[in-house]
């Protein structure tokens, strides 16, 4: 034990920071032994050190949200004055989104866009499988502006437009609540537009067998004969192994499925390769039916899945795959 006449100050008896710590909240709470109840802490700390961590990185990814968010309000302010005389005010800020997301794509992932030619040069309506978070899409519709110099609307849930500071951004983006009508007009003006039609319930409680998860939802396929335009399917390659959730515990899903409450914890954030495949695009047929059309989007997303996705998704091997990606580069 330590004298209480003994300083942590230096010039005195020269003492750890733990040992110094552990005087301290001595003299302070008059508990005697309080080194070994600070022990077991720093033990304890040290277990679940990694669990922490697993659970922290997730908000990485709301880091740099709203780290853009910060950014396209100051773009706002600092040009407030050509926003009244430009058609093309976003494009500064949207380019410099598109590095930072495409930088963080490239450092963290590995990131890779493969397919990129089977977009079409018009309209198109592009249907993807929904990993925990939507940022594969986030870094595609990155990498897409940077190489073609297009961008890309797409359609989130209500529940998005609810999040404090997020108006802004969702509206530079492109990103929209997804009324048929709207849909329609965005893809006829010659846009594309992206729909996941597992949306949030697919997001949250598929897993690592990347079970589609669309139901009976088709109304993207009728927005697409509507505005006569091809689906074009998309798949990015260990999604669920970057950021996973415990949607399988039952009364998460319980909340969802009656009081539509997202709140299921995530977990992950790890450096897992990274790959969207783009497929070839279903052309449009104006005999077809939205079932028909939607049975059609589903075979090709699952085709790109069973041709790209090892099942069970495993994260060990999701993040060797980063390395061996280097050695073939060699």
């Amino acid at each position: 034990m330590i004298d209480r006449n003994e300083s942590c100050t230096a010039g005195q008896m020269p003492m750890s920071y733990f040992t110094c710590l552990a005087y301290i909240l001595k003299e302070w709470t008059g508990v005697e032994h309080i080194e070994d109840y600070l022990s077991y802490a720093v033990y304890l700390l040290w277990v679940f050190f990694p669990l922490i961590i697993v659970f922290l990185l997730p908000g990485v990814i709301l880091l740099f949200i709203y780290i853009s968010i910060i950014f396209v309000h100051i773009y706002k302010r600092k040009n407030e004055l050509k926003e009244a005389y430009s058609n093309d005010f976003w494009d500064g800020a949207k380019q410099m989104l598109a590095t930072l997301w495409d930088g963080h794509a490239r450092i963290w992932h590995g990131y890779e866009l493969h397919g990129i030619e089977n977009i079409p040069e018009g309209p198109g309506l592009i249907v993807f499988y929904h990993g925990a978070t939507p940022v594969d899409y986030i870094y595609f519709m990155a990498k897409l502006l940077i190489l073609q110099k297009r961008t890309c609307h797409v359609v989130a849930d209500h529940f998005v437009f609810k999040l404090p500071g997020f108006k802004l951004l969702l509206d530079v983006l492109g990103v929209m609540h997804g009324p048929k009508e709207e849909c329609v007009n965005t893809l006829k003006k010659g846009q594309l537009l992206a729909i996941s039609p597992g949306g949030v319930r697919e997001a949250l409680f598929s897993d690592e067998t990347y079970v589609i998860m669309w139901g009976n939802r088709k109304g993207f396929a009728q927005v697409a004969i509507d505005a006569k335009v091809p689906v074009i399917p998309m798949f990015t390659q260990n999604v669920r192994e970057g950021i996973r959730t415990l949607g399988g515990i039952k009364i998460f899903r319980s909340l969802y499925e009656h009081l539509r409450l997202p709140v299921v914890p995530m977990y992950g954030g790890f450096p897992v390769k990274l790959r969207t495949f783009i497929g070839e695009p279903i052309p449009y047929e104006p005999n077809v039916t939205a079932e028909e059309l939607t049975a059609k989007a589903k075979a090709a997303v699952q085709s790109l899945i069973d041709k790209h996705q090892k099942i069970p998704g495993n994260v060990f091997r999701a993040l060797m795959e980063r390395f061996q990606t280097r050695q073939k580069e060699d």
